[in-house]
């Protein structure tokens, strides 16, 4: 047992009281060595009673660590527990998802036999409303989120861009330094870019498995698609080969859209030609989940690509100064000879 490496989990969160429990709950109940990991959940000021929910866990489990985090963001948050985290393998899980049992041992059987630098698995997107549910359908197929990986794929292993919810080896964190606390989102696919920069690896292993829980409302999921794209655009800067042609089809409809209402032509027919994709994907989805989600899916796919495409066009307008201005400049996240806790 003793030879298992030593593991760090930690959990970014702010106001998940609703969630929490299961989050939390999943890693403790981890079929890992209990002796041979450790879990730091940053939270970024909670007023929801999430902190409350955390301190009762941290009075039952040794294990747990409660950190705070002023910035309230993710990337802040992942550098104040990657500073504290003695793991020789780090892993990150958010407040809102739910792994398996064997979530931390399988990932780290895959990085040792394998030596990529991370690995992660398919998500299962799980709604607990009917609107919820109808997202999380949507969420999952190629036409609503063009084609993610993590998202889609769930039946063989295969190396990738991205990961969700990674498992990383320290050496490959030394490697790449700490998150770009600028962004907001995306901060996950920037990391990610920055690995297989460095000549990285990163594995999707369908035995490394979890389920998150999708947003209840479309309006909710109106603002997370939108800041994706906003934020994107930074990445985009940053780093222009890490952008791929899926993701500029979302800016482009939006655009075509705007550009219609100079040229009606132009309008209608961008509109006939997404009503009938997006019906086509409606009924596809409908006929293999439950015919009673496929008219909510027609507002669903459109909230997804307008969101997104109007908040990539928006980053385009408020970031518009900053092409070839600045690149990431990223520190490290330890020292030689650094004394960890």
């Amino acid at each position: 047992m003793n030879t298992l490496p030593f593991v760090s989990i930690i959990m970014p969160v702010r106001n998940e009281a609703a969630y929490i429990d299961r989050s939390l709950g999943a890693v403790l109940a981890q079929d890992y060595p209990a002796e041979r990991l450790e879990i730091l959940v940053v939270d970024g000021l909670s007023d929801d009673g999430t902190r409350a929910i955390i301190q009762a866990y941290q009075a039952q489990h040794g294990r747990v660590r409660l950190l705070d985090n002023p910035a309230r963001i993710v990337a802040p948050a992942l550098n104040l527990a990657l500073a504290r985290a003695r793991g020789d393998v780090i892993v990150r899980v958010d407040g809102h998802c739910e792994i398996a049992p064997d979530y931390v041992r399988n990932c780290v059987t895959h990085l040792r036999a394998t030596g990529v630098a991370g690995v992660g698995g398919p998500i299962e997107t799980v709604g607990e409303t009917f609107t919820a549910q109808a997202i999380a359908l949507a969420m999952s197929a190629w036409f609503g989120v063009g084609g993610s990986a993590f998202r889609t794929v769930k039946d063989r292993p295969m190396l990738v861009e991205t990961i969700a919810f990674p498992a990383y080896t320290r050496r490959a964190l030394a490697r790449a330094g700490r998150f770009d606390e600028e962004l907001v989102r995306n901060q996950d696919d920037e990391y990610n870019y920055r690995l297989l920069k460095l000549g990285e690896k990163l594995l999707l292993a369908p035995d490394v498995r979890s389920r998150y829980y999708s947003r209840g409302a479309v309006r909710k999921l109106w603002r997370q698609y939108f800041q994706y794209g906003f934020w994107k655009v930074r990445v985009l800067q940053k780093h222009p080969r890490q952008m791929r042609g899926r993701q500029f089809a979302p800016p482009l409809f939006a655009a075509t859209l705007l550009l219609g209402l100079l040229f009606p032509p132009l309008l209608a027919l961008t509109l006939l030609a997404y009503t009938l994709a997006n019906g086509a994907a409606a009924l596809a989805l409908g006929r293999r989940h439950g015919w009673r989600y496929a008219p909510l899916l027609l507002l669903i796919h459109p909230t997804l690509h307008l969101s997104y495409g109007l908040g990539f066009l928006v980053g385009l307008a408020r970031f518009g100064g900053r092409w070839g201005s600045d690149t990431a400049v990223i520190q490290p996240l330890w020292q030689e000879g650094t004394c960890y806790e």
